[in-house]
């Protein structure tokens, strides 16, 4: 399938893509609740985060947020809607990333499929999030030897949808032809989006088998990774 695309670089999303977001996401948040001594933080929890989580990160994506009110302010909602003390928000935030950047293990077959395209293609991380909790993430999965350059939101200085970010990879890759670029995700807002608005090929990791209801124009949707390479 890759080599349809006709493509000279490929942009990996990370969390949720090759990494296993949610299983790391669920023990970072338990380890805090035990570290602030808050209790258990039971599934109906956890799942009410993931909602505040997403409204805050779809709020980012259209810049109607800075990641200064993102990191803490979806604490302190969360937090407070158990009743919990929030005064401490941007010190359990800071906890929450170590935790998360410790945990994430690959989805199955990602790992293999990344180091079947090395050689074949150039492959880059392209990721929203904090520098050092991706760069963590990078090193404790063996990303950082895998793929060939990282490219973070919060260096480049703009978040994925926003075209500037990837017209910065162009920049810094030297190759400014959207045609030559793939990029391969899970969000339709983030990476789906993102791609179309910087006019590259689009590929939709979506494992769960999610409608598309989203009207975005996808190049090509896929379940599980290795069909990239079948």
């Amino acid at each position: 399938m890759i080599d349809d695309f006709n493509i000279k670089f490929i942009l990996w999303d990370v969390d949720g893509t090759l990494l296993d977001f949610i299983s790391a996401e669920t023990v970072a948040l338990r380890a805090c609740f035990k570290d602030f001594g808050f209790g258990e933080c039971t599934d109906s929890m956890k799942k009410e985060y993931e909602v505040i989580n997403r409204k805050y990160w779809e709020a980012l994506e259209r810049g109607e947020i800075t990641r200064e009110i993102l990191f803490p302010g979806r604490f302190e909602e969360f937090l407070s809607k158990y009743g919990l003390d929030t005064s401490r928000v941007n010190e359990f935030n800071e906890l929450y990333q170590i935790h998360l950047s410790n945990n994430e293990e690959f989805f199955p077959k990602a790992e293999d499929t990344v180091r079947h395209f090395k050689g074949l293609y150039p492959q880059f991380a392209a990721t929203n999030g904090p520098t050092a909790t991706q760069k963590r993430k990078l090193a404790h999965s063996g990303l950082d030897k895998i793929l060939d350059k990282f490219f973070i939101s919060e260096e480049i200085g703009f978040d994925k949808p926003r075209k500037e970010f990837f017209e910065e990879i162009f920049n810094r890759v030297g190759d400014h032809n959207p045609a030559n670029y793939v990029i391969i995700g899970d969000s339709l807002t983030s990476d789906m989006q993102g791609g179309i608005n910087a006019g590259i090929k689009t590929c939709w990791y979506n494992p769960a088998g999610k409608a598309n209801n989203s009207g975005l124009k996808i190049d090509a949707e896929i379940k599980t990774l290795t069909e990239l390479y079948k």
